[in-house]
């Protein structure tokens, strides 16, 4: 903190304290003018109700005395007054690093033992699962959701299903999410309207769905531009990142108008990576859970 900001702060306490403690001395010793009655003279309802007055009681006097009290002593053992940082030297990052210690230190142990099997293995385990679950629903339901179902307006994919972009294997997974991913659908708006509808119902009819058959049918032979990534079967590529087309899955929806605009104007998606903020064990953790999403505990088994 500044020297300026410094004084500032200061200054504030002092005024805000200061004029709270006159008002705390004089209120008490404060003459009111009062009728014979012991009234104010202020009346409500016609007269029905009397503002009396009345001596603060004791009890009051005593509490307020002792925040006044306890103020100063805050003030004198912890950073509050300007720059002073306090008889005790607490500072909030302190206490931050103090405690982040204390729990690597309860959590160094299970760490330890999670390093001696693969992924898939700690997908069967329930501690690497509890913690797995409290990493991904505090990095990455932001974008996935807490049901890690996705969502179609982010382009982010459903990782509870058996639809893998880049591959649905622990070391795929961990890579995905140590590395990051970054996807780029370009636009084929340049092959014309009519063009990118047709393209739309062939695509369409690759998964079995609802499509006019005979504008899949001209689209068919310019799905060979697309082929380079998702495959002359439309089934996609993990190396690539190209999704399959021939599934009922689709990344940013699969209605008319969705595939269209897809195909029209591009899609670009980015998975940032993970690793700046989470360490490897940390990593593999939420890999662990990722993989039991879309691995139930029957079939790991099997």
């Amino acid at each position: 903190m500044s020297t300026g900001w410094s004084l500032w702060v200061m200054f504030l306490v002092v005024l805000n304290m200061g004029i709270t403690f006159f008002l705390f001395l004089w209120g008490p010793r404060a003459k009111i003018p009062t009728l014979p009655d012991g009234t104010s003279g202020h009346v409500w309802a016609h007269g029905v109700l009397r503002e009396g007055v009345r001596k603060l009681p004791l009890w009051w006097v005593v509490f307020s005395g002792a925040m006044f009290v306890a103020g100063f002593v805050y003030l004198a053992l912890f950073p509050g007054f300007g720059s002073f940082k306090g008889v005790l030297g607490w500072t909030s990052h302190g206490e931050l690093a103090r405690n982040v210690a204390a729990n690597e230190a309860e959590l160094a142990p299970l760490m330890e033992r999670f390093k001696l099997y693969p992924v898939e293995q700690l997908a069967s385990d329930p501690a690497a699962l509890q913690m797995g679950k409290v990493l991904f629903e505090d990095n990455c339901a932001a974008c996935h959701q807490r049901s890690a179902k996705g969502n179609v307006a982010l382009g982010a994919p459903n990782l509870a299903d058996s639809d893998w972009l880049y591959g649905g294997s622990g070391s795929d997974i961990t890579t995905s999410i140590h590395d990051g991913r970054s996807g780029v659908m370009p636009p084929w708006a340049s092959l014309g309207a009519d063009n990118v509808k047709n393209l739309a119902q062939y695509v369409l009819s690759l998964s079995g769905a609802p499509h006019d058959a005979a504008k899949a049918a001209a689209g068919q032979p310019m799905f060979a531009t697309c082929a380079a990534c998702h495959g002359a079967d439309g089934k996609g590529n993990p190396a690539l990142g190209a999704p399959n087309l021939t599934d009922q899955v689709w990344l940013h929806g699969g209605s008319v108008a969705d595939i269209e605009k897809t195909i029209g104007e591009g899609r670009q998606g980015h998975m940032p990576a993970w690793s700046p903020r989470l360490s490897g064990d940390q990593i593999r953790v939420v890999a662990a859970y990722v993989y039991q999403l879309s691995h139930p505990v029957d079939e790991q088994r099997q």
